[in-house]
């Protein structure tokens, strides 16, 4: 049971070093990352532009066909939205935008993983 777990938890590092990687790419500034606070986790914490981004980071084998939002339910929103609201409040950052995003990561082929990139996936007023 704990080989699991500890497989799971290798996997999910890989995948959030992944997502990391891909959103620095794209443009994005990484400025944090596996915030812990007692109403949840934010996966990634970057900056686009004058913009913070959380984003929540899902991987997914070959044989899952779930829309990665899916896994994502109203209940998970509602943790990330308060983790969000602790981190701007701990780090005085009320002044800028916010948005949540998904990536999900999934093996890939050629290359080890491929991100599949949500923006705007759902915000606080939901």
């Amino acid at each position: 049971m704990r080989g699991a777990r500890d497989g799971r938890r290798k996997q999910g590092e890989h995948a959030e070093e992944a997502a990391a990687r891909y959103l620095a790419r794209k443009g994005l500034h990484v400025i944090g990352r596996n915030f812990h606070c007692r109403g949840g986790e934010l996966d990634i914490i970057a900056r686009d532009g004058q913009t913070l981004v959380f984003v929540e980071v899902r991987y997914r084998g070959t044989s899952s066909y779930e829309n990665p939002m899916e896994s994502v339910t109203p209940r998970k929103q509602q943790r990330l939205i308060r983790a969000a609201n602790f981190y701007l409040q701990r780090h005085q950052l009320w002044q800028y935008p916010c948005r949540f995003d998904v990536i999900a990561i999934e093996p890939g082929r050629l290359r080890r993983y491929r991100a599949h990139w949500i923006k705007n996936a759902f915000d606080a007023s939901t």
